[in-house]
């Protein structure tokens, strides 16, 4: 049963470690659209190719603000809630396997 807590908790860790990269993109993003920045530079359209998905979708589902853009903030929140739920319940899950707590076995 190990192997099986070895890997809930690996999968944690590596979902943990993805979505904040994740979060630092998004915040990258959202410092570099306070500026003009150059579009043909690979940094600049590689982050925009990673979060635009995302932020293109709550963009459509937020009202208009008169310019301001919550997107990025709203992104965040939902991954830090991701990270604080899903990720520490994954985590916690494996640990609790690994020690044969829960009436898991």
């Amino acid at each position: 049963m190990f192997i099986v807590a070895n890997f809930f908790v690996a999968i944690g860790q590596i979902l943990d470690f993805l979505l904040t990269i994740y979060m630092y993109m998004i915040i990258a993003c959202a410092l570099i659209s306070w500026v003009n920045p150059d579009p043909y530079n690979p940094i600049v359209s590689f982050l925009r190719r990673a979060t635009e998905p995302l932020l293109y979708r709550l963009r459509k589902r937020l009202p208009a603000l008169g310019g301001l853009d919550l997107s990025p903030l709203i992104a965040l929140l939902a991954i830090y809630f991701l990270k604080k739920f899903v990720v520490t319940s994954i985590i916690d899950l494996g640990y609790r396997l690994k020690l044969g707590i829960g009436g898991i076995q």
